[in-house]
């Protein structure tokens, strides 16, 4: 109670100053570099998220699904299988789909930036000079750029971020079927030279106005029917299979563990997908009698 008392008084006085990290690192399953604050500025970083989120949801596109509520990656995955089924028109024409990642995407959040875009909404010049604090507590490779992946602010901060170019995207390209996920974006269409004009736009837009580019070795355009890497799954137009490498990944820990917990969260991963096969092999489970006793599993999303 001390320290609260202590917190709210600095708050009070415009004295507080963010603290420093702890750094570590994850594998999940590529390595990541974590940065964790303290308890103190962490319980001001939920403070914050608490008053601005609803603020800045209302701005938010309907199709960005990272780190929102009633928002996730299995809507995503759901709204990616709406869009496609009106691209291809049921599947009676060819649907193409661009798909992008950013490079380095919290890493290289430009403080700059992310301050002129927030100063736009936020009139409030001692709300103004705390977020700077804890924008300006982090550093990743240069001085005034990146955000730390450990930082509740931060998944906010980048959504405020994106929402720049998720607005060029729908209001100025006119891309009726766009969805973005965190640093994953896609779009879809059957007419695959409007998708190629649009891809020097989309780059020069992240350059010169955000200060991002796209990673080269994660832009691609492909058919629908080739099946499209999203989210941990390839999705195809009725149906969707996890990824191989994700597979390998759950096959080797399930030989390792017998812990409640893994098990539950792996076997519910897999009843939104077709893994029947994975099902019946790691677990030993009757994939239909399960799915039938789980109404509230995905409809239809294993396809015919």
């Amino acid at each position: 109670m001390d320290n609260i008392l202590a917190l709210h008084e600095d708050l009070i006085n415009h004295t507080y100053k963010h603290g420093g990290y702890q750094a570590f690192k994850i594998n999940d399953p590529k390595p990541r570099d974590i940065h964790k604050a303290k308890v103190r500025d962490r319980l001001l970083h939920h403070a914050v998220y608490r008053i601005l989120y609803p603020f800045f949801d209302r701005t938010f596109i309907s199709d960005s699904y990272s780190c929102r509520l009633n928002k996730g990656s299995h809507k995503a995955i759901r709204r990616f299988r709406k869009f496609a089924n009106k691209a291809s028109n049921n599947n009676t024409r060819t649907c193409w789909i661009l798909k992008c990642d950013i490079r380095k995407f919290f890493a290289n959040i430009d403080h700059e930036i992310l301050m002129g875009i927030l100063k736009e909404y936020i009139l409030d010049k001692n709300i103004i000079d705390l977020l700077e604090n804890i924008i300006e507590s982090f550093h990743s490779h240069d001085k005034g750029i990146g955000l730390p992946l450990g930082n509740l602010t931060s998944q906010l901060f980048v959504n405020i971020y994106m929402n720049e170019f998720d607005q060029f995207v729908k209001h100025k390209l006119k891309a009726m079927f766009y969805i973005r996920y965190a640093d994953d974006f896609m779009i879809l269409s059957e007419n695959k030279k409007w998708l190629e004009d649009q891809m020097p736009v989309l780059q020069e837009f992240l350059q010169k106005e955000l200060r991002l580019e796209m990673h080269p070795d994660k832009v691609y355009i492909k058919t629908l029917s080739l099946g499209v890497d999203f989210l941990g799954w390839v999705n195809f137009f009725d149906h969707r299979v996890l990824r191989k490498s994700t597979g390998k990944r759950m096959a080797k820990r399930l030989s390792k563990t017998h812990d409640q917990a893994v098990l539950s969260s792996y076997l519910g991963i897999l009843f939104h997908g077709n893994t029947e096969k994975l099902v019946q092999k790691f677990f030993n489970v009757d994939f239909f009698r399960f799915l039938g006793k789980n109404r509230n599993v995905e409809e239809n999303t294993l396809g015919s």
